[in-house]
């Protein structure tokens, strides 16, 4: 009798792909939001040890800021869409208002994870982040606003901002997409209505 030794070869490791660690961290800070992960809880589900971790994105905030950016990048709002040039400025807000009931109410994670995460965390520099997030669609929405109607840009621009918090908040509540989108378009009204009046 011949003894045979069977060895097993080792497979290679699978290289890490960066896109899919940044998607999967996208889906755990928008649904746990950024207090509520720690960094063993992304290693984990990212599959890389904390070396690893720390090598690919330098810190927690730093990752968090970079998906906030993905975020934005690839789920966000089609602002230009909505306000296309020689788009009244009701019917655009309307529109955009729409855009966000159907964004906020889907997926496995409602609500806007920049909004959500501009409302504050235990981390005042998580915070911030979020915030300068914000400020920069903020700042996005003004442009494409004043571009329909530079009289009544500030204004539309605040009204938009509230408007956006509050269906993103009804939406991480649990209200379903056909009640939020008559949210939205009884937002839209409002302000159409008050655009008529002034």
């Amino acid at each position: 009798m011949i003894d045979t030794k069977i060895s097993s070869r080792r497979g290679r490791p699978r290289a890490f792909d960066r896109d899919e660690a940044l998607a999967k961290a996208q889906a755990l800070f928008h649904a746990k939001g950024y207090d509520a992960l720690s960094i063993a809880d992304l290693t984990q589900a990212l599959g890389i040890n904390p070396p690893s971790f720390y090598a690919a994105f330098g810190s927690k905030l730093e990752l968090y800021d970079e998906v906030l950016r993905r975020y934005e990048k690839i789920e966000g709002l089609d602002v230009d869409t909505a306000m296309a040039p020689g788009t009244p400025l009701p019917l655009g807000v309307a529109r955009l208002f729409r855009y966000a009931a159907d964004a906020y109410a889907s997926g496995d994670a409602r609500g806007c994870m920049v909004i959500e995460g501009a409302r504050g965390t235990a981390d005042p520099a998580a915070g911030d982040t979020a915030r300068a997030r914000m400020q920069a669609s903020r700042d996005y929405f003004h442009i494409r606003i004043a571009g329909l109607d530079t009289t009544n840009a500030d204004l539309a621009t605040d009204y938009v901002m509230m408007s956006l918090a509050g269906l993103s908040a009804s939406a991480r509540n649990g209200m379903k997409t056909e009640r939020l989108r008559v949210m939205a378009a009884i937002a839209a009204e409002g302000l159409s209505g008050y655009l008529k009046a002034a």
